[in-house]
């Protein structure tokens, strides 16, 4: 399928200069990455980008950088959509799996393997639910393995009038 939609992120602010890089998920891994390959993780909705962020702790709000993201991409794989999953082989349980637990005991999450695969296939990315504490059915993700300033595969910051900083010295 092909997304056109507005994407948001909520990140720490310490790396605000980069919001596209997807070098966090690349060193630490993600629900749908293995350590290694840079994803970049946003939600269809400003809510759901606040609630991914707060890691379970939705009443302690820490500082975040919201950036919105002009998003025109082919080559996505709809996981909230039942008939999609079962085209693609794919069961709901492995996108829920507890994927840190698993990581972290040297296994390999179902949701990597099936990220894998989707890669290998020429997919770009998903949009999938929220697993997110207090995530609802409104809550959904868009998952980026591939993504450039410009179509086919644009996920571009939206920042016309300049406000995040263009690198690092901020913080020095």
């Amino acid at each position: 399928m092909r997304l056109r939609t507005i994407t948001w992120r909520a990140h720490h602010p310490r790396w605000s200069f980069e919001p596209t890089s997807g070098d966090g998920s690349a060193r630490y891994g993600g629900r749908f990455n293995r350590v290694g390959l840079p994803s970049l993780y946003t939600s269809l909705r400003l809510e759901t980008a606040w609630l991914e962020a707060q890691q379970g702790f939705p009443f302690k709000a820490q500082p975040m950088t919201i950036c919105g993201y002009a998003v025109d991409c082919d080559d996505i794989a709809d996981l909230t959509d039942a008939a999609a999953r079962q085209a693609l082989g794919i069961d709901a349980p492995d996108l829920a799996c507890a994927w840190e637990d698993m990581a972290s005991r040297g296994a390999t999450p179902p949701s990597w393997a099936l990220a894998d695969r989707l890669i290998a296939a020429g997919f770009a990315g998903i949009v999938v639910p929220s697993f997110a504490t207090g995530a609802t059915a409104v809550d959904v993700n868009a998952v980026f393995w591939i993504w450039a300033d410009d179509p086919p595969h644009q996920v571009r910051v939206i920042d016309d009038l300049g406000r995040l900083p263009r690198n690092d010295l901020s913080w020095h």
